[in-house]
């Protein structure tokens, strides 16, 4: 199995263009390594600073999740509240067309 991988990937490097993209590629792992092993420090600085932009943009997000599942659970409550309020007025309706009440008369009670 491994000649066989090996074989395939020889026959795709006959290609010019197959072999220049893995020279490029090759040439850019290579000098990132370089870089690392020259600059331990600063990729650790790097790397680090990163951790803790993934960590606030996590803690961000979980808060925004937050608020929006309060604001969801809110909105369900808004339909019985709805429901409530139309029925209190139909009701409130029903006892001044009941009553015999004009506009005038349910204005000057207020």
């Amino acid at each position: 199995m491994v000649l066989g991988a090996m074989a395939g990937g020889a026959v795709t490097l006959l290609e010019k263009s197959t072999r220049q993209a893995v020279k490029d590629d090759f040439s850019k792992v290579s000098s990132g390594v370089m870089y690392v092993v020259k600059n331990p420090n600063e990729f650790i600085e790097d790397l680090r600073e990163t951790a803790n932009k993934v960590r606030t943009t996590v803690e961000q997000v979980t808060e925004d999740v937050a608020v929006i599942t309060e604001k969801v659970e809110e909105i369900k409550d808004v339909p019985p509240q709805v429901t409530e309020l139309v029925k209190d007025t139909k009701e409130t309706l029903r006892k001044i067309a009941a009553s015999g009440q004009t506009q005038q008369h349910i204005d000057e009670k207020e």
